[in-house]
C-alpha cells in the first residue's frame, strides 16, 4: 500500500506541474496578445528619439587653460559613436603621432601622444563626426579646445580649396598656417620642414575653418595632400596650394537673417540673430600637382609579336634608347610616342624578329632616383608576347577551316555558287576618319591606320566636291601628323551645303608589316549657315593674353579660341545646345593651362568660369561680355558641371512625424474596414 500510495503522489505531483505549465503559458500568452493590441498603428512600437547627443562634462574642462592633459575625456548624456574619425576629426596644431580617438559608451576619450607645446592652444574639431549610438541624431560641429598656457585663442580663419586647373572643389586636403615671424615673412623653407601651426580639413565644398587661431597676428596660408603623414609638402605627388598673401586674424559682431519655417513649404517668420563674424572667411587657395613627377617604367606590354609598349608613371621629353641582346642593333624598330611622351609604342618590322618567341634587349630611358633627380637607367628586358606567332598560326588554321566549311555547305546548297576569296589569307590595314560623314567647315579630319606607314603618292589620292551631279578634283592637302608614324590629317577649303569625298588607290599605302590597303572611299558632308550659331565673348579688364574655353555638359572643352586684339573671343559654326564657358590666363604664352611650381614661387595660371550656361541657337548670333573677377572664385563654377558635390548634412531624422503618418494610415484604414 505505501508503495501503491507513492507511485499516486508521484502521478498527482506530476500532473499539478503539467497544469501548472499550460496555466503559465496561458498567461504568457495573454500578456503577448495585449501588447500586440496595444502596438496596433504604431508600426515601430513608440515615438523615436530625436535629440542629439549633449555634452556633460569633459577633463580637462572645454577652454580649459593652463592645462597638461594628454588624455581627455568627454561624456555625453547618452550612449555615442565617432562616424569617420579618421576623414573628420583634425587635431591642432598636427600631431606626429596619430591620436588615439575613439567612443566609449556616454563618452569619447582622445589620447595625445605628442608632446605638449607651452603656451598654444589644442583644437579637436569633430566636425559632424559625433551621433548617438541609437537613431544616428548628429551632435552638429563640435569643437573641443584648451590651452597650454594661461590664453586661450579663439579666433577663426575659413575660406576655400579649389584645384587650379577646373576649380572643382577639393575635398579632404588639409589647409594649414604658418605665423609670421618678427620680419613680417614666413621663410618657404617652412613648407618642406616644418608642419603647420594652425591646420583643419576641407569638405565636399571645398571649405575649410581653421579654429583656435591667435587674434591680430598675421598668417600665411598653405594646403597640401599629406601623401607621408608628416605634414610638409615633402614630395611632387603631392597636391598642394599657396599663397603669398598676409592676412590677420581678427572678428565683430554681426547679423544674420533665419528662416523660421512653419512646414516644409511655408515659412512662418525672418528673424534676425546676432553672431560674432570671424575674418577672414574668404581665403581661397588654388592647388595643384607639379609638372616634373616622379618618372619609373610602369611596365612593358606586349600584346602582339608586332610591336611593344612601354608604360612610365610620368612623361618625358627624351625617348628610351634601345640596345639588342638577341639582335643587331636597335631593330630598326619604328618609334610612336604618346603626345606627352609616357607612353611609347615599338614597332618591329622585321618579321623574323617579331615571330622569335622572347625579344631581348638593353633599355635605356629616363628614371628618377632617390634624390628625385632625373637620371639615364639601364634596364634589361626579355619581352615576350601574350599571343605568340605560333598561336595566330594555329587561329588563322582555325579560321580557314571554318571558312571551307562555310564554302562547301554553301557549294552543296547552290550547284553554281562561286567560292569567295579566303578573307584569312590577306590582312590589309585598316583606316579610321574623325570626324567623318557630316562636318564643320572649320574641322580638320584625322586618318588613322592600323600600323605604322609611309607617305602615300599623292598621285593616288584624289579629294573631290560634288558639283551639280558631277564630282570635281578640289585642292586639298594630306599632311603626316609630327610624332605619329600612324596618322594623317586633311585640310581642305570646306564650303558649306557641299558633299566630298576622299579616296585612296588600292595598295598605294605601305605598312610596317608589309600590309597595304584596299581601295579606300571616305564621304564628308558640310551642314546648312542657318544650323549654326555664333558666339562673340568680349573679356572685360585689363587681362592680356586670355584664351576662352567653350565646354560641354561634362566640362569638357569642345572649342577653345583667344581672346583678340579687339577683346572678342570669336566663336562661329556652332552647333545649337548649352556650352559652358572657362578662359585662363595663359601667361607664358604657349597656348595652354600650365600648372604651378613652388620652389620658384610660380602660381598655376589663373581659370575662370562664366557662372551661367550659354544657350546657343541655329541661325543666332550673341554677344557676352564676360568681367572675370567680377565673381568669386568659389562661386564661379556652374553646379550642373561641378562633379564634387557638398556633402550630404546630417539632420535629425523627423521619423515621428513618419510614426504619426503611419498611425494615422492606419486609424483610418481600421476606421473604412469597421464600417
Amino acid at each position: 500500500m505505501e508503495h501503491l500510495w507513492d507511485t499516486l503522489s508521484g502521478k498527482r505531483a506530476l500532473s499539478l506541474r503539467t497544469s501548472s505549465f499550460y496555466f503559465s503559458l496561458f498567461i504568457l500568452s495573454f500578456f503577448l496578445f495585449l501588447s500586440a493590441c496595444a502596438n496596433i498603428g504604431s508600426p515601430d512600437g513608440g515615438p523615436y528619439d530625436e535629440t542629439p547627443p549633449r555634452v556633460v562634462s569633459s577633463t580637462p574642462g572645454n577652454q580649459a587653460t593652463n592645462s597638461d592633459k594628454r588624455k581627455i575625456a568627454i561624456l555625453f548624456n547618452e550612449y555615442v559613436k565617432i562616424e569617420n574619425a579618421s576623414d573628420k576629426v583634425v587635431v591642432s596644431p598636427p600631431q606626429t603621432e596619430t591620436p588615439n580617438i575613439r567612443a566609449e559608451g556616454k563618452s569619447v576619450r582622445i589620447d595625445l601622444f605628442d608632446t605638449l607645446q607651452a603656451n598654444t592652444t589644442y583644437t579637436i574639431d569633430f566636425s559632424d563626426a559625433i551621433v548617438d549610438n541609437n537613431e544616428g541624431n548628429p551632435m552638429g560641429n563640435y569643437t573641443f579646445s584648451f590651452s597650454t598656457g594661461p590664453d586661450i585663442d579663439t579666433m577663426e580663419v575659413s575660406g576655400y580649396v579649389l584645384n587650379a586647373e577646373d576649380l572643382e572643389p577639393v575635398k579632404g586636403i588639409l589647409v594649414g598656417l604658418y605665423a609670421v615671424n618678427e620680419d613680417g615673412i614666413v621663410p618657404d623653407s617652412l613648407f618642406r620642414t616644418h608642419h603647420f601651426d594652425r591646420v583643419s580639413r576641407t569638405n565636399g565644398s571645398g571649405h575649410f575653418v581653421i579654429k583656435g587661431v591667435a587674434r591680430d597676428r598675421r598668417y600665411r596660408a598653405f594646403a597640401l595632400q599629406d601623401m607621408d603623414g608628416n605634414f610638409t609638402f615633402s614630395q611632387k605627388s603631392e597636391v598642394i596650394a599657396f599663397d603669398t598673401m598676409l592676412f590677420t586674424s581678427s572678428c565683430g559682431p554681426d547679423i544674420r537673417l533665419d528662416t523660421i519655417w512653419r512646414d516644409s513649404t511655408h515659412y512662418d517668420s525672418i528673424q534676425p540673430v546676432h553672431y560674432t563674424h570671424f575674418y577672414p572667411d574668404d581665403i581661397v587657395l588654388r592647388s595643384f600637382l607639379e609638372e616634373g613627377q616622379d618618372r619609373h617604367l610602369l611596365k612593358v606590354q606586349r600584346d602582339l609579336p608586332e610591336s611593344f609598349t612601354l608604360f612610365f608613371t610620368a612623361p618625358s621629353d627624351s625617348l628610351p634608347r634601345i640596345e639588342g641582346i638577341n639582335f643587331e642593333g636597335d631593330g630598326g624598330f619604328i618609334v610612336e610616342p604618346s603626345a606627352k611622351g609616357d607612353t611609347v609604342t615599338y614597332w618591329i618590322p622585321d618579321t623574323t624578329l617579331a615571330y622569335a618567341d622572347t625579344l631581348a634587349l638593353v633599355l635605356t630611358y629616363l628614371d628618377t632616383d632617390t634624390l628625385h633627380q632625373l637620371v639615364w637607367k639601364a634596364d634589361t628586358q626579355y619581352i615576350v608576347p601574350k599571343t605568340s606567332r605560333a598561336k595566330q598560326l594555329q587561329e588563322l588554321e582555325k579560321k580557314n577551316e571554318e571558312w571551307e566549311k562555310e564554302q562547301k555547305k554553301k557549294a552543296k546548297q547552290n550547284k553554281n555558287y562561286v567560292p569567295e576569296p579566303n578573307p584569312n589569307l590577306v590582312t590589309y590595314l585598316t583606316m579610321d576618319c574623325k570626324p567623318s560623314g557630316a562636318i564643320d567647315p572649320n574641322q580638320y579630319p584625322i586618318i588613322t591606320f592600323s600600323e605604322p606607314v609611309t607617305t602615300p603618292d599623292s598621285s593616288a589620292i584624289h579629294f573631290k566636291v560634288k558639283v551639280d551631279s558631277l564630282f570635281e578634283d578640289a585642292p586639298f592637302r594630306f599632311v603626316p601628323i609630327a610624332g605619329n608614324p600612324r596618322q594623317f590629317q586633311l585640310f581642305a577649303e570646306w564650303e558649306l551645303e557641299q558633299q566630298y569625298t576622299l579616296e585612296i588607290d588600292s595598295g598605294c599605302v605601305q605598312g610596317a608589316m608589309r600590309h597595304t590597303n584596299k581601295a579606300i572611299k571616305q564621304e564628308f558632308r558640310t551642314r546648312k549657315a542657318d544650323d549654326y550659331g555664333e558666339l562673340f565673348v568680349r573679356i572685360m579688364g585689363n587681362d592680356s593674353n586670355v584664351i576662352v574655353q567653350l565646354l560641354n555638359t561634362s566640362d569638357k572643352p569642345v572649342r577653345t579660341e583667344p581672346v583678340k586684339a579687339n577683346g572678342y573671343a570669336e566663336f562661329y559654326y556652332l552647333k545649337p545646345g548649352d556650352y559652358y564657358m572657362r578662359c585662363f590666363i595663359d601667361r607664358n604664352g604657349d597656348g595652354v593651362w600650365t600648372t604651378g611650381d613652388y620652389d620658384s614661387g610660380t602660381r598655376p595660371e589663373e581659370v575662370f568660369y562664366f557662372k551661367e550656361a550659354m544657350p546657343v541657337k541655329a541661325k543666332r548670333e550673341i554677344k557676352q561680355d564676360w568681367n572675370i573677377r567680377s565673381v568669386p572664385a568659389m562661386k564661379q563654377k556652374p553646379a550642373k558641371i561641378t562633379k564634387q558635390k557638398p556633402d550630404k548634412a546630417k539632420d535629425i531624422r523627423k521619423r515621428n512625424k513618419e510614426r504619426e503618418a503611419a498611425m494615422e494610415r492606419e486609424s483610418r484604414k481600421r476606421g473604412s474596414s469597421g464600417r
